[in-house]
């Protein structure tokens, strides 16, 4: 069973509650999303579609993807950067609206990743169901989404001590459902707000929530997924981890996986200038306006030097 030994060792937790919980969470933020959206031809004539929802949705996708990848994984998981505390809460607000999870058990479960990689005891690796087709397909939903309908649960206490500590972090941690909210109400408010009545309410809600959360949470999942499988392998590392250059823009960076894997507290995934990295952009200009600092970012001679000869 994925993850027996490590719960030997006290390092995750499983409890009812904690069941119940991931239960709740992965029907009201993973099936939910995915059965309005299957829907959709339902509804779809009483939706606006002018350019006014295209923005909504290509804003709050791009706003909570960043808050995912700067905030979430490179800052508080990697501590990549050093960011000024109004930008850590801002970034934790829009990781929360995601409705990937709070940003502590996001981040025990992400260091859990990189510490069991494709290894017993990841949580979500494609790669522990064994060989053949049909193995290999289950192990590809496992790790996309399946893993999360119940998993053994990272101690916080060991993978996420300093966010523990961080009270703006915490006091975001604790009130996780009511941004998730806020993510939804703002967008319905917006299409109320431009459009004034209640067709307006619902496309709002449709494409800047139901319908971004659902895109942007498949492209996350994909990381997880796909590119421990499909790829480029440009460094050698002791997982499966890939790299899909063509994914940069549309996954913010992150699809630079490999390049990730073997620089994990770099704040570049992209690791060169011509790479597209959307997320490192926002890291640099932070670091201009000078809330950001203390970059941790690899020298060339160690990207060049450690590359895969071709």
């Amino acid at each position: 069973m994925i993850g027996a030994n490590v719960e030997k060792l006290g390092f995750v937790v499983e409890t009812p509650l904690i069941q119940r919980l991931q239960r709740r969470h992965f029907l009201l933020f993973d099936v939910l999303p995915l059965l309005l959206v299957l829907a959709t031809p339902l509804y779809w004539s009483y939706l606006y579609r002018s350019y006014f929802e295209v923005l909504l949705f290509a804003l709050m996708w791009l706003a909570t993807g960043l808050g995912i990848t700067v905030g979430y994984h490179r800052l508080f998981t990697h501590k990549s950067f050093q960011a000024a505390w109004p930008v850590q809460v801002i970034l934790a607000i829009l990781g929360s609206m995601a409705a990937q999870g709070g940003v502590t058990s996001w981040v025990a479960i992400h260091r859990l990743h990189h510490e069991k990689s494709d290894s017993e005891g990841d949580l979500h690796s494609p790669n522990q169901n064994g060989t053949g087709l049909v193995n290999r397909l289950k192990g590809l939903l496992h790790s996309h989404f399946l893993w999360m309908s119940r998993h053994p649960y990272p101690n916080v206490v060991r993978y996420a001590p300093d966010l523990l500590r961080n009270g703006h972090v915490a006091a975001i941690n604790r009130n996780y459902y009511r941004i998730v909210l806020a993510g939804i109400v703002f967008p319905a408010f917006a299409g109320y707000l431009y459009h004034g009545d209640a067709r307006g309410v619902l496309s709002g809600l449709y494409w800047g929530g139901v319908l971004r959360i659902f895109v942007l949470e498949h492209i996350i999942w994909s990381i997880n997924s796909f590119l421990h499988v499909f790829g480029a392998r440009d460094y050698e590392t002791k997982e499966s981890s890939r790299n899909v250059g063509a994914l940069g823009l549309i996954t913010l960076g992150e699809s630079w996986h490999n390049n990730h894997h073997r620089f994990a507290n770099s704040p570049s995934f992209g690791l060169k200038w011509y790479n597209l990295d959307p997320g490192f952009w926002l890291i640099k200009l932070f670091e201009i306006a000078g809330v950001a600092w203390d970059l941790r970012l690899p020298d060339a001679k160690q990207v060049d030097g450690r590359r895969l000869m071709r």
